[in-house]
């Protein structure tokens, strides 16, 4: 099976790198020269343009920072959508809006093509380890035929319901991931101030009723945990911006559903100050920085 693989940052090149591990035949493409050297490095094929990237292959996966370069990438005269054959199956992997998802996968179903969207959720160290969760939508029969390329990606495979319920379920879990970060760099903060130790803390608060992902895998502060975003100047990891975008998916799914979110869209108003304070490459974790004392 041949699969061309487009969007190489911090998620989609090891994706594309555990694909070509696993033996499938992995042509990868960005517009980073960059990020192409990488994938390169660890023997997968790259080419310079996704046109080149998806001329002989049989899977697309796409893994893009958002809504229009999704849209950018499959509609319009000069998109993939026009030139593919029937035959290729398309896997969308980028967290966009869900409106935007089924506008996709309807453009490509008025042209005989299967396209699911497949978020996933586990952080750069997911993608490395190929432990990422999957939050697919779409038909039965192209989630049953996509679901070998997704298990030599990740470890959880969730089948949401039609296209774009994958990125309904998305949005959810970062809004509530946003949200149990800036609780859990709050109490360690608040902690550290009153004189504990943030190890010792964070330690109780994962035996007790305050315990969440962010606690477990994901420290906000500096020295607790290793090989977490905060043990490394909070390089690296999911940034800021990109979970701003997120809420920012979260909050317009919520005006139309007409559902009210007030701790997600407070999350979304403290992102959003943390990146204007210059914080926006940083990891999501750095949001502890914005609470300590100057």
């Amino acid at each position: 099976m041949s699969i061309a693989f487009i969007g190489l940052g911090n998620m989609g090149g090891p994706m594309a790198v555990n694909l070509h591990k696993a033996g499938f035949k992995v042509t990868a493409t960005d517009l980073s020269a960059d990020a192409r050297a990488r994938v390169a490095a660890e023997g997968v094929s790259v080419s310079d343009s996704a046109a080149g990237a998806v001329s002989d292959a049989d899977v697309v996966i796409s893994m893009l920072p958002a809504s229009r370069h999704v849209e950018g990438l499959y509609l319009g005269e000069g998109g993939l959508l026009a030139s593919l054959a029937a035959s290729v199956r398309v896997i969308d992997c980028s967290t966009i809006a869900p409106e935007t998802a089924r506008k996709v996968a309807k453009a490509a179903a008025e042209k005989g093509i299967s396209l699911i969207d497949a978020p996933v959720s586990g952080g750069t160290a997911g993608a490395t380890n190929a432990t990422l969760t999957f939050m697919v939508g779409g038909e039965d029969a192209a989630v049953a035929a996509a679901k070998p390329l997704l298990e030599a990606m990740g470890k959880n495979i969730f089948h949401a319901g039609g296209n774009g319920a994958g990125q309904v379920a998305k949005v959810c879990n970062n809004m509530l991931l946003a949200i149990h970060m800036i609780g859990s760099a709050e109490a360690l903060n608040l902690g550290v101030s009153l004189g504990l130790d943030a190890s010792v803390l964070s330690d109780i608060m994962k035996q007790s009723s305050g315990d969440n992902w962010s606690l477990q895998k994901y420290n906000p502060m500096p020295g607790v945990m290793e090989g977490v975003p905060a043990s490394r100047d909070y390089s690296g990891g999911f940034g800021t911006d990109l979970m701003l975008k997120d809420l920012g998916l979260a909050e317009e799914a919520a005006l139309g559903a007409q559902t009210p979110i007030p701790l997600g869209g407070l999350a979304r108003q403290l992102y959003a100050l943390h990146s204007a304070g210059g914080n926006g490459g940083l990891d999501f974790s750095s949001i502890l920085r914005m609470l300590q004392k100057a």
